[in-house]
C-alpha cells in the first residue's frame, strides 16, 4: 500500500503541465516618440515595474524607445503598449489616450508638426 503512494505521488511530481514549468522572459523595444527626458524615464520605469508580467524596462529617452521583458503567459507586447498609451504614452502604433496625455508634464507632451504651426500661427 505503501508502495502504491508513493508511486502515485511521484508520477504526478514529474506529471507536472508545461505552463507551469519557467518559461523563458521574452524582450522588446516599444518606439515611444513622447519619452523626452528623465522625468518620463522615470514615470515610465515606475509604471511598468507594477504591471503584472513585467520583469524589466529600460527607457532610452534619447531614442524614444523603452525596452521591456516580461513573463509570456502572465503579459503581452500588447498589453503593455495598452498599459504605456494609458498612461499617456504613445506606443508604437497604439496611441496615447488623450486625458492621459493631458495628464503628462509638458516635457513629456510632444507637438506633431501640423500641431506646432497651428501654436505659431494661433
Amino acid at each position: 500500500m505503501k508502495a502504491l503512494i508513493l508511486s502515485l505521488l511521484t508520477l504526478m511530481v514529474f506529471s507536472v503541465p508545461s505552463d507551469v514549468v519557467a518559461q523563458k522572459p521574452v524582450k522588446a523595444v516599444i518606439s515611444v516618440p513622447n519619452a523626452q527626458d528623465e522625468a518620463c524615464k522615470d514615470r515610465i520605469e515606475k509604471f511598468l515595474a507594477r504591471e503584472y508580467g513585467v520583469l524589466s524596462s529600460n527607457v532610452n529617452y534619447r531614442r524614444h524607445t523603452v525596452t521591456v521583458s516580461w513573463v509570456p503567459g502572465r503579459t503581452n507586447i500588447e498589453n503593455i503598449k495598452t498599459a504605456l498609451a494609458n498612461l499617456g504614452y504613445d506606443a508604437d502604433d497604439v496611441k496615447a489616450e488623450p486625458e492621459a496625455y493631458k495628464r503628462l508634464p509638458k516635457t513629456c507632451q510632444h507637438l506633431t508638426n501640423k500641431e506646432e504651426t497651428r501654436k505659431e500661427k494661433g
